[in-house]
């Protein structure tokens, strides 16, 4: 039996190919698949077995090939000639022979068995494509300095894959998930929802940055030592603040911000103008000096999906894209 044929005759709703004229082979129970149906009347497991049985010469050494009994072989073709209404076989001398109808068939059947070729040739590179559009939610630190090779990247392997994205806080993006208007997150970590699947991916160390002219900095950059001086911050609710606003509680510091501000770049700048120091993601220093923190402060970046979330191949090239940054 020609391997492949099982995937283009199995009816996955019997209703709707009785609907559209196809009808049920009928045969006996043990001859065939159950659930194969017949394609323009003709059984395609049935034409398979006529065309074995005249390359072996004998039902029993066609049902040797196909793991079947005599009997078996023989009630595929008998029913193969009452639906053509012909007779497909004949025995000369020792050997079954195909009779002129038969002969008609076989070409027939070559013809046949090319197209299901190409069929399954051409199913079977929709199936190896990686196309589609996946929704990625993640911080515009992340979008900024993470996201940019990765996206080139993914581009030049799969030109038909598109992926779109979303900023915003860790809280949003993991309701987006959760409401599954994006696909997948990457997010500050702790991240709390229902149902999902959190996996953590990588650290990033924050660093303190001043202005470039700033005299007398202290010699540790610590919560006492920064306490006073002017803090440019994140915006308050926000992840990244939550974590420094902790740093500094830890050690029982209360620093008051100058300004609170939703941009990394912008904080940046503000910090280059003299108008205060900063704590930001070691990640967005891009050539800007910054210097560790005592005791060290980091953030864990990962991946946010739904447990339930169907994980289709375009899907799984973004989820091990983002793994690889862990390289």
């Amino acid at each position: 039996m020609r391997a492949g044929f099982d995937l283009i005759t199995k009816a996955a709703h019997k209703d709707t190919l009785s609907d559209a004229g196809f009808s049920c082979g009928g045969p006996a129970s043990g001859i065939l698949h159950k659930g194969y149906f017949v394609v323009g009347k003709l059984n395609l497991d049935q034409l398979q077995t006529f065309a074995l049985v005249v390359r072996q010469g004998s039902f029993s050494a066609a049902g040797e090939v196909l793991g079947l009994s005599q009997p078996a072989v023989s009630l595929q073709i008998r029913q193969l000639e009452q639906r053509l209404q012909v007779r497909l076989l004949e025995r000369v001398a020792r050997r079954v022979r195909p009779t002129s109808a038969g002969e008609a068939l076989l070409e027939h059947i070559s013809r046949i068995n090319a197209a299901v070729d190409n069929a399954l040739s051409d199913m079977a590179g929709h199936a190896q494509e990686i196309a589609g559009t996946v929704t990625l939610g993640t911080g515009a630190t992340a979008c900024i300095h993470l996201l940019p090779t990765l996206l080139r990247e993914l581009k030049q392997a799969y030109p038909l894959l598109n992926v779109g994205v979303r900023t915003g806080n860790t809280d949003d993006m993991v309701k987006a998930v959760e409401e599954n208007r994006i696909d997948i997150a990457l997010v500050t970590f702790p991240a709390n929802g229902r149902s999902l699947q959190l996996t953590p991916l990588l650290q990033d160390e924050f660093a303190v940055i001043f202005p470039a002219d700033s005299p007398d900095l202290p010699a540790t950059f610590t919560p006492q030592t920064l306490g006073a001086l002017p803090w440019v911050a994140f915006e308050s609710g926000s992840s990244t603040r939550r974590l420094i606003d902790g740093w500094f509680l830890g050690a029982g510091v209360k620093p008051a911000p100058v300004m609170e501000l939703g941009s990394i770049e912008a904080i940046k700048e503000m910090v280059a103008a003299g108008l205060g120091y900063s704590i930001v993601p070691r990640m967005a220093l891009s050539g800007t000096r910054g210097d560790s923190l005592t005791p060290a402060l980091e953030r864990t970046l990962g991946i946010v999906l739904r447990q339930d979330k169907p994980l289709s191949r375009a899907l799984q090239k973004v989820i091990a894209s983002l793994h690889a940054l862990k390289k």
